[in-house]
């Protein structure tokens, strides 16, 4: 166990992949709290108000990556990660594990490193301890210190090709299209962080199964499953990106499932960090740049 103070705690997981680092801390959580190069500008934001916390029955928002319960409510889903997480390794498998919660469902991350492919895969369980059927989602918020997320489109079709709708935007009561944060392009979509400016949010569709963050000259890129037929939440919304003053957040979703007594549910992400990339400017060029890197980085 490779143990390393960060963000305020003292005990935390460093897990390496060649030359890309991720920090996990077992004191809260699970949260992952670091993720760049050795040596680089973390491309997650830890708040500095909550860093080093531990304890209490307060909220707490901490930064970094985290395993939630949609669809978003109060009281099942802004549940309070303040207490240590049990971690084990497991065939190369590095597993942080919270207690139950008191609706009896426990979070899970379990982190592999992959240096072939150079990538972390993620896989985020739900467990159902309960005494009854649940209904949920599991969803993989991440928070960025900043930068650029970028989503794409489904490909274009005429309406001599195609009748029925292939794009739904879902919005928030507080998404406003004229926001000078978004780029809508025909075929990616590109929401900025500013440190000036408030909560903005949209979810969307994402069969192409990719989405990014840039920030400091790298790429975060996640790639996720994506399930024909299934119902996902939040209006059918697989992939969702918010920003506020703090941060800026790229999501991903599961599809809807009714998780039995005693079993659980999965939903995986597979992350690359790939350095030394701008942002092409024109609408094409960047899908084009954007989707070349998912081609040549696999689920």
């Amino acid at each position: 166990m490779n143990l390393v103070p960060f963000g305020g705690w003292q005990r935390n997981v460093k897990i390496v992949c060649n030359d890309i680092e991720m920090i996990v801390t077992l004191e809260v959580g699970p949260r992952v709290i670091f993720y760049g190069f050795a040596g680089g500008p973390n491309m997650f934001a830890v708040h500095s108000k909550d860093a080093g916390h531990v304890g209490g029955t307060d909220f707490h928002s901490y930064g970094g990556h985290r395993l939630w319960i949609a669809p978003e409510e109060p009281l099942r889903t802004l549940r309070p990660d303040n207490v240590p997480v049990e971690y084990v390794e497991d065939a190369g498998c590095h597993v942080f594990t919270a207690p139950s919660d008191e609706f009896h469902i426990q979070k899970q991350i379990r982190i592999m490193a992959d240096p072939v492919n150079c990538r972390f895969v993620l896989t985020h369980r739900l467990y159902n301890h309960g005494a009854y059927p649940v209904d949920l989602a599991a969803w993989a918020p991440t928070q960025c210190s900043g930068g650029v997320v970028l989503f794409p489109q489904p490909p274009f079709q005429s309406h001599d090709e195609r009748l029925l709708p292939t794009r739904p935007v879902i919005m928030w009561g507080y998404t406003k299209f004229q926001d000078p944060r978004w780029t809508w392009g025909d075929r990616v979509v590109r929401l900025r962080h500013d440190d000036q400016m408030g909560p903005q949010k949209v979810g969307a569709l994402v069969e192409q199964g990719y989405a990014a963050c840039v920030n400091n000259g790298s790429v975060f890129l996640k790639r996720f499953p994506f399930q024909p037929g299934a119902v996902y939440p939040d209006f059918n919304s697989n992939f969702e990106a918010f920003t506020r003053q703090d941060m800026l957040e790229i999501e991903t979703l599961g599809p809807m499932v009714t998780v039995p007594c005693g079993q659980y549910i999965e939903h995986q992400e597979t992350w690359y960090l790939v350095p030394n990339q701008q942002i092409p400017e024109e609408e094409n060029e960047c899908a084009d740049w954007l989707s070349s890197l998912a081609a040549t980085r696999p689920l």
